[in-house]
């Protein structure tokens, strides 16, 4: 009996579906089910991105790998990461809400810190001022997640959320945000000076 052929359709939409089924578990087990309108966002974004978030290669984007490079697409909403002995990662990630808090350009890994304290920054506080002055780490409403790697530019960030339907969207005041699961597998990857490029 022939097996039945994948199409690269089927294979995305696949795909597609095994990032959503979380999300669907999360909305019914807390009874918080997304509005008519976020769903079709959201089904919108999954057909524009899932053609994106294909694997790259580091010399794309880097003169030399040098202790790790890392790739932050605004575009197709991904992390990719390059170690120098040839792992690669790949995650979908969150990325600013608006171009104007968008920052472009090539930077690097100047520090990391489990379990990290937020603050938020003044633009933050005058685009709302109800943000507390501070949430201490390890509290489950902190929005820097369970791990975070600071870049060389002041207040930007590669880190964890707690709030899983930021992934895949628009929807930070400028940092990349993973799966606190994703920031976890990675942080122990990406060394102090690892380059970071934000395209």
């Amino acid at each position: 009996m022939t097996q039945p052929r994948l199409t690269r359709r089927a294979t995305l939409l696949g795909f597609a579906a095994s990032l959503a089924a979380p999300a669907i578990a999360r909305a019914q087990s807390t009874d918080a089910f997304p509005t008519t309108e976020e769903v079709i966002r959201d089904q919108v974004a999954v057909r524009r991105n899932i053609s994106a978030f294909a694997q790259q290669n580091w010399q794309d984007h880097f003169d030399a790998i040098g202790v790790g490079c890392l790739l932050a697409d605004i575009s197709s909403r991904a992390v990719h990461y390059w170690a120098p002995d040839g792992t690669y990662k790949l995650y979908p990630s969150s990325v600013p809400m608006t171009e104007e808090l968008t920052r472009r350009g090539y930077t690097e890994v100047v520090r990391k810190t489990e379990n990290p304290s937020w603050t938020p920054t003044a633009s933050m506080r005058e685009r709302d001022p109800t943000l507390p002055q501070r949430i201490d780490g390890g509290v489950p409403g902190n929005p820097l997640g369970t791990r975070a790697m600071y870049l060389s530019w002041p207040a930007y960030l590669v880190h964890g959320t707690h709030d899983t339907r930021k992934i895949g969207r628009q929807s930070s005041s400028g940092c990349i945000g993973l799966y606190n699961q994703h920031v976890e597998e990675l942080y122990p990857l990406v060394q102090i000076g690892t380059k970071v490029r934000l395209l």
